[in-house]
């Protein structure tokens, strides 16, 4: 069972560009940031720090291509900025709704066990539609998302390959990365992702994702 603590923040904009970042400073492949992209015609980018990183979420999710490089976070007070060479991502995070409070109230290893999140799923599906708790992964996994804590994003601000994506939004349509989408609100949820590896190969009749390290094989992979 592997098992990453961290944070996970869901936006749409305006511009119809979706972000989902993930911000891991505890897991099994050391610290790191990833963001899943996915465009407004539906293409889902992976924008990944490493080839480690890139393979391993990867095999989990389901994207049509890849992105290689440096992907910072920087926090100051209420404000993320996740920088990548496409991405400029600014998040404001808001107060706590009474969702938020209610996870704060779940013991911690309550919160995170398999049994729990399993039983809790239905009821997540009900209050959140589109969000799911467990479910099945790629190459043979089952992934558990034990949330701990969740805050409003207020504000952000983000700029794609260039250009500005217009104001914050709601997550509209649906990320379609896995199994399971995040928050329609714009949301940063606390974590503790926790992988299970039950054997079978690589995620069955997904396309294989183009991986690139700059804008020239990247505009050549759209082509």
């Amino acid at each position: 069972m592997d098992r990453f603590e961290g944070w996970i923040a869901g936006i749409g904009t305006a511009g119809g560009l979706r972000a989902v970042v993930g911000h891991w400073p505890a897991s099994p492949l050391g610290a790191f940031t990833d963001v899943m992209v996915e465009r407004p015609d539906g293409h889902r980018i992976l924008l990944a720090p490493d080839e480690r990183v890139a393979a391993f979420v990867g095999a989990t999710y389901t994207f049509d291509e890849t992105r290689l490089g440096p992907v910072t976070h920087a926090r100051e007070g209420r404000e993320h900025r996740v920088t990548t060479t496409d991405l400029d991502l600014t998040l404001h995070v808001g107060g706590r709704p009474p969702l938020g409070w209610l996870l704060r109230a779940v013991p911690a290893r309550l919160a995170t066990a398999p049994a729990w999140i399993t039983a809790i799923d239905a009821v997540a599906r009900r209050v959140l539609p589109g969000v799911r708790t467990v479910g099945t992964a790629g190459g043979g996994r089952r992934e558990y998302y034990g949330a701990r804590d969740l805050l409003r994003v207020t504000r952000a601000r983000v700029r794609w390959e260039g250009a500005d994506q217009g104001a914050l939004t709601a997550v509209s349509p649906p990320v379609h990365f896995g199994f399971g989408s995040t928050p329609r609100t714009p949301s940063l949820v606390r974590i503790t992702t926790s992988i299970r590896h039950t054997g079978g190969t690589q995620r069955g009749g997904a396309a294989a994702p183009t991986v690139n390290t700059g804008r020239d094989a990247r505009l050549a992979s759209e082509t």
